[in-house]
């Protein structure tokens, strides 16, 4: 395994070049150089090093060369903390509107706390243990879908040689189910809403446009104007199975809502369409605002931000709109998150649901039969 010498343009230095064919882009440049006449000690003890440089990349080039066809990794093609490698997956995998990767390699830093893992640390009791961290931290789905996201970065680590056997592959993937059911706007409730003041405009047009879009808040925070075309609005939410991103026709309150917004835009002398349609607080924040206002009202709930995609489902279902329909219109692919998540885990009216069971004329003779 030879370089090419070719002297630069003023000929005092030699340049060495990769020798991989004579095809275009089969002589690459290794990016050494050595003086062709040391003028002094600083450029001799270059060139002694240059050198000692080439014969390391000559033999790495050897290894490589001889590993073809074996399944056998040089380890200088290797990076030496699984968190770089991780964070190259995440770089080249991501997708927009789904946060489920990016977020999965967030909580594995926050789970390791410190800057280096070698990839030898990546065992099956570690990953045991990351899967637990995921449960005791969040509830619902999220542990779920973060701990599926690091399987899938290690399953690719493991086919690029960094493991001999996959150390997640027996850890599946587990839900942890929240003991509080979540709550949820009913049809009423969503007219005592709109009827009822908020301290901060943002919010409240921000929320009442989640609740007749389905959107979350991270998706209505980054909003443009761009992204509203009449009556239809899409989302940045991508579609995995079409690639294409998620439209939704408008309600009449959503409408007026941007409409209103667009009508005081319009004298600002710097609006652009590149602008995002709301200028929201922190989500924190937001679900203070929102608890505030749902204070004044009547409901009685515990309502955050996430209530308005569940209440969108649900009144929707209650439409008797079919569960596909549903789970496109929030961004899914599979009705599986709809019958799981996003439907009525309650009875809207408890009485009127006992109601329905057989009323029988004999009634009077068992309350005579009390007396």
């Amino acid at each position: 395994m030879n370089f090419l010498k070719i002297p630069n343009k003023k000929g005092d230095k030699i340049i060495f070049y990769h020798d991989f064919g004579r095809g275009k882009g089969q002589r690459p440049s290794t990016g050494i150089f050595i003086y062709k006449r040391p003028k002094d000690m600083i450029q001799k003890n270059h060139n002694k090093e240059a050198s000692a440089l080439l014969e390391l990349k000559k033999s790495q080039l050897i290894i490589e060369s001889q590993a073809v066809g074996t399944g056998f990794i040089p380890k200088h093609k290797l990076k030496t903390n699984f968190i770089d490698y991780f964070e190259e997956y995440v770089k080249l995998n991501k997708r927009d509107g789904n946060r489920h990767l990016s977020n999965s390699l967030t909580q594995f830093k926050a789970f390791v706390e410190n800057d280096f893992v070698s990839p030898v640390d990546i065992t099956h009791n570690y990953c045991k243990r990351f899967r637990q961290y995921l449960l005791d931290k969040f509830t619902g789905e999220t542990p779920a879908n973060y701990y599926a996201r690091f399987k899938w970065v290690v399953t690719a680590a493991t086919s690029d040689g960094y493991f001999r056997t996959n150390p997640s592959e027996k850890i599946s993937a587990k839900p942890n189910p929240s003991v509080n059911l979540k709550d949820h706007l009913e049809v009423e409730e969503y007219i005592e809403l709109l009827r009822t003041p908020c301290l901060n405009q943002e919010v409240q047009d921000a929320f009442i446009l989640s609740c007749y879009t389905g959107l979350r808040w991270i998706d209505v925070k980054r909003l443009r104007w761009e992204d509203i075309n009449g009556v239809v609005l899409t989302t940045r939410i991508i579609q995995k199975k079409t690639g294409q991103p998620v439209t939704l026709t408008l309600h009449p309150i959503a409408q007026s809502i941007l409409k209103r917004r667009r009508d005081m835009l319009t004298y600002k002398a710097d609006y652009d369409e590149g602008d995002v349609v709301f200028n929201l607080p922190s989500q924190d924040g937001c679900n203070k605002v929102l608890g505030q206002w749902i204070s004044f009202t009547n409901i009685g709930k515990h309502i955050t931000w996430s209530c308005a995609r569940l209440s969108f489902s649900i009144l929707l279902k209650d439409r008797n709109v079919d569960d596909a329909t549903i789970a496109y219109l929030l961004g899914h692919t599979t009705t599986e998150q709809v019958q799981r998540t996003y439907r009525r885990h309650r009875p809207k009216n408890q009485v009127e649901t006992i109601s329905h069971l057989p009323t029988p004329d004999l009634l009077p003779y068992f309350l005579n039969l009390e007396e």
